[in-house]
Parts: C-alpha cells; sequence; structure tokens
C-alpha cells in the first residue's frame, strides 16, 4: 500500500541577496571586483551595496552584467525579485508576530469548524488566514474598520460586547453577499417585496427562502443566512455593502417560526427607514433608548399583525381561535400563537402550533 504523505512548502527566514550569487560568479570568472567596475561602468561603492543587498540591480544593471559576465539578464532580474519578495515575507512575519495576542479575540476554532479558515500549526500562518478572511493587511487594519469610531459606522451598541464573534458572524456575510446578483436598490421595490413576502410565511423554509431571496434581489437587497456564533446569538443584522446594495442577515435562532419571521421584518424596517451608514443588529432585547431598534420592532409588529388585533389575540383562548384569525390574516398560524405569548407572557401555550425552523 501506498502512504499519501502531507507536503509543506520551506519558508526560510532568511534572504539571500543577488549580490552574493554575482560574487561567486566573479570568483569563477577569477574577475576582481575593480576589474568588474571597469566592465560594467558601476562604481565600486555600488558593487559593494549590490553585495551586500542594500541596492537593488536595476534592469539597466541587469543589462551590463549580462554583457560582462555573461550571466543573463533575465537570471539576474528574477534573483532581485525574489530577494525583495522574501525580504517582505520576512518583515510581514516580524510585523505578524507581534499581533498574535489578537488571535484570542477571534472565534478562530469556530471558523475553522465552519470551513470557512484553514487550520494551521504556524501560528502566523493562521493570523495571516484570518486577516485574509476579513480582507485587511493587518490588525491595525481591522481595528480602523471594526473598532475606530471616526471610520467604522454608527453601529447597535451590543456589537461592542463581543467584536470578535460580531465581526466573524457579520463579515461570513458580508463575504456570501458579495456573490449575490442584485438589482439596484429601490426603496419602492422593497417595500412590494415585504408585501409579497409577508405572503410567503404560510410556506415551509423550504420553499419560502429562495423565493425571499429573489423578491430581496430583485429590490437590491442581498438576503443571506449565516448560523450565529456562540458570542453573539443574535437573530439579525443590516448593513449597506455599497449606495445601492445592502445586506440583511438572518439565522436561526430560537427556531420558532414567529421569531425569524419578526426578524427579517425588523431588518427590512431598518434598510427602508434608517441611515445607510448604520450597521444594525437584532439582539432580540433591543436597548430601549435606541429609536432605531424601538422603530424597526413596530414596524415589524404592523407587518406581521396590525395593533389593532392585539385586543383580539389577547383575549383568544383556543386554537380555534389562532387558526381563524391566520387565516383571516393570510400568515401562519405560529406568528398568531407568538403575538398572544408576547402580548400575555404566557410563553408555553399553543407551542403546538409554533413550526420549529433547523438547518438544514
Amino acid at each position: 500500500m501506498v502512504k499519501a504523505t502531507k507536503k509543506y512548502t520551506f519558508e526560510p527566514d532568511y534572504a539571500v541577496a543577488p549580490g552574493e550569487t554575482l560574487l561567486e560568479t566573479m570568483e569563477s570568472l577569477d574577475m576582481t571586483q575593480k576589474e568588474l567596475a571597469v566592465r560594467t561602468g558601476i562604481t565600486v561603492q555600488s558593487l559593494n551595496r549590490i553585495f551586500k543587498g542594500e541596492q537593488p540591480i536595476s534592469y539597466e544593471t541587469a543589462n551590463r552584467l549580462e554583457l560582462a559576465v555573461g550571466v543573463p539578464a533575465a537570471m539576474w532580474n528574477n534573483l532581485e525579485a525574489l530577494y525583495r519578495e522574501q525580504l517582505a515575507k520576512i518583515s510581514e512575519r516580524e510585523r505578524l508576530e507581534a499581533d498574535l495576542a489578537w488571535l484570542q479575540e477571534i472565534p478562530v476554532a469556530e471558523l475553522v469548524k465552519r470551513k470557512v479558515l484553514p487550520k494551521l500549526k504556524d501560528k502566523v500562518a493562521q493570523l495571516r488566514a484570518v486577516l485574509a478572511f476579513y480582507g485587511v493587511s493587518s490588525v491595525d487594519a481591522w481595528h480602523a474598520l471594526w473598532d475606530e469610531p471616526a471610520v467604522a459606522v454608527r453601529r447597535s451598541l451590543c456589537f461592542n460586547s463581543c467584536p470578535g464573534p460580531a465581526s466573524a458572524w457579520i463579515r461570513q456575510g458580508e463575504i456570501a453577499a458579495h456573490s449575490v446578483q442584485c438589482a439596484e436598490f429601490s426603496k419602492v421595490k422593497l417595500q412590494l417585496a415585504v408585501q409579497e413576502i409577508r405572503k410567503l410565511t404560510v410556506l415551509d423554509p423550504e420553499h419560502f427562502i429562495k423565493l425571499m431571496q429573489t423578491l430581496c434581489a430583485e429590490a437590491g437587497v442581498a438576503l443571506v443566512l449565516v448560523p450565529e456564533m456562540k458570542k453573539a446569538p443574535w437573530y439579525g443584522a443590516t448593513k449597506w455593502l455599497a449606495p445601492g446594495k445592502v445586506l440583511i442577515l438572518l439565522n436561526l435562532r430560537g427556531k420558532a417560526e414567529d421569531l425569524f419571521w419578526f426578524a427579517f421584518f425588523h431588518e427590512a424596517g431598518h434598510v427602508l427607514h434608517d441611515n445607510k451608514k448604520d450597521l444594525l443588529i437584532n439582539t432580540g432585547k433591543p436597548d430601549q433608548k435606541d429609536t432605531r431598534e424601538i422603530h424597526a420592532n413596530q414596524y415589524a409588529a404592523e407587518v406581521l399583525i396590525p395593533r389593532r388585533y392585539n385586543e383580539r389575540i389577547k383575549h383568544m383562548v383556543s386554537k380555534k381561535e389562532i387558526l381563524e384569525i391566520a387565516k383571516e390574516l393570510a400568515i401562519a398560524p405560529g406568528i398568531v400563537a407568538g403575538r398572544y405569548q408576547h402580548l400575555t407572557g404566557k410563553w408555553n401555550f399553543f407551542n403546538d402550533l409554533q413550526r420549529k425552523f433547523e438547518w438544514s
């Protein structure tokens, strides 16, 4: 039996200047430094700097060396490029080694489990993979995008409680949204889409998800579902990716259908009514001082079940009544059951009418 072996690329922690190859070439030709200077028209001082790697071999110098020592200019250019590339890698590694502690803030293990990141033994390589996931070149750049008030969007306060998991969840949504083809955002089209999507609540997830995403895309909204992160168990988020494209990010936290639908219409409310510079996150327990969250809740509640039905729902005593109102409103019975629970605080009543959504 032939056993497969895993191959690892060798990454040296040093760089060999092309000047060393030039010295070896001179020795093989029994040529002195002074003679090479005369033959090439390059000063002895410049040659010394080239030998030490302090001065690059330019294209012009490479052409002169080809004529003087018989080694093609392409070889000198290639050696110079490889040397500078390796110097940059060494410099980058030193820089990244100083930022390894930052990795503790990011849920690397969870992202590896989701196959979002590769699992790497080398910590610097792992840090580099994390930076690539976020699309930034350094930890400082990450902070500039996700932490700095002067650069970051105005966002929900809950983000600050766990920026690592929060940013990881939202970034997964961003990456997925980039592959979603959307029309230019239209507020009118989204308003119409909201009404069409409301009709889908009576369908099963395998039927309504694709329809929801299509209707949203036609209005300029990329609707993406990403499982919640362990320390950021939120219902949804809204973020503008471009002036004409917005991300609505959802998960199945709580699994109950009324929570899922409320989360979607809550986020749609943000898109329709709030600033494009805001990053808004629905925790399920919004800050009552944040009027954006209050208004989004009111919008979602009104779209699903107009408030004029609240008194009637509050006094229901049977499943038959719930089913009758659901039919009248043309929505899923589980949403009516959820409204009853919310209005009465009787969280165990009519649970059997609520479907549970699961990740497939």
